[in-house]
């Protein structure tokens, strides 16, 4: 199918249902690798360049999420092990994306993604900034891992963690500044609050794969701040470097990923805590009753006890009918997809 035929119907989307393609993702014989990149760019076209490359990617049976704008790409990716030089060729040969650095996961089965989904958004990631009030290309200074662990040690220096509270309860550098909040938009408020009086400080910027810091050190510069550092290529590769470099690891535990992993592990280092009974924990999961389906941290025992749901409540609702289930709305309202402390019945009650 031409990119021009793409365009005039709807767009390119898988039809298959989530259970066949997690199914048939399990039955491949081959392996797969899961990677992440980003830029910003600035792309005039966003439907064309989201279906030529929904066909382009599909083609290699690469699978993922990815996210675009006229601002930029923003894509977390599985793909055929033996397909690696294709894509590299692939990426290469749109201006927009040749030769963007890539980011290997860390702990990798490749089953992390079961379907390609590519979307059009207003942003590659909602930050709640006025872009247009500032140069979002005048970014702060890329730190290696050697730098930024280095970096750690001046006292002068305040390092925030831009992710949000799910992410940061599994892992984080030490002593970091850990908003608790669920939104980057949010997070955004609270850090630029916290940072408010520390205009003369060494700022140390990190997040997952880069991207948030990328904007968020660009927004603190036109802001007066004048040492705006940021980890490059995020934990992900401050991860791959310090393997490679023998480094000390100053992240301690998990690194939460967007993926059906939902972390991968960094040190030995187990910082959180189950959500239902306080034992030692770092495993999210999502709740087992999909009208809820809160993300939350729980243990292997309460797992057990509540059969993969966050509370007793849902745990009902997972044993009724299917037609008294249809009768239910959504049991979280809008703003509560992740790390919700309370959940609700169709009549809005906790």
């Amino acid at each position: 199918m031409s990119v021009e035929k793409a365009k005039t119907k709807k767009p390119l989307v898988n039809r298959v249902n989530k259970e066949e393609m997690k199914r048939r993702m399990l039955a491949e014989t081959f392996k797969r690798k899961t990677i992440s990149f980003y830029r910003y760019v600035i792309i005039e076209d966003t439907a064309t360049f989201r279906n030529k490359l929904f066909i382009d990617l599909d083609s290699l049976q690469c699978f993922g999420r990815i996210y675009i704008a006229h601002e930029g790409v923003n894509a977390q990716m599985s793909f055929p092990e033996h397909q690696h030089e294709n894509l590299m060729q692939l990426l290469n040969s749109y201006k927009e994306l040749e030769n963007i650095p890539i980011k290997y996961a860390v702990e990798d089965d490749g089953k992390s993604f079961y379907k390609l989904t590519i979307k059009i958004r207003e942003k590659i990631v909602a930050d709640g900034l006025p872009d247009n009030s500032f140069d979002v290309t005048n970014v702060g200074k890329h730190l290696s891992a050697r730098e930024f662990n280095e970096a750690l040690e001046d006292p002068n220096a305040v390092v925030v963690d831009l992710r949000n509270n799910y992410e940061s309860e599994v892992g984080h550098f030490i002593n970091a500044i850990c908003p608790d909040v669920t939104t980057f938009k949010e997070e955004m408020e609270v850090v630029t609050e916290i940072l408010a009086e520390k205009k003369d400080k060494k700022l140390l910027l990190y997040c997952t794969g880069g991207v948030r810091c990328e904007k968020a050190s660009a927004y603190f510069k036109h802001l007066g701040y004048t040492d705006v550092n940021q980890l490059h290529g995020g934990i992900i590769d401050y991860s791959r470097q310090i393997k490679a470099e023998s480094l000390p690891s100053k992240f301690i535990g998990k690194n939460f990923v967007f993926d059906e992993r939902l972390g991968e592990r960094i040190t030995e280092d187990i910082i959180g805590r189950c959500h239902q009974c306080g034992t030692v924990c770092d495993t999210h999961t999502n709740c087992g009753n999909t009208l809820c389906h809160n993300l939350f941290i729980q243990c292997p025992s309460c797992s057990a006890q509540y059969e993969g749901c966050c509370s007793t409540r849902c745990q009902d609702i997972l044993h009724l009918s299917e037609d008294e289930r249809r009768k239910l709305k959504p049991m979280n309202p809008p703003g509560t997809k992740y790390y919700s402390k309370k959940t609700y019945f169709s009549e809005g009650q906790p």
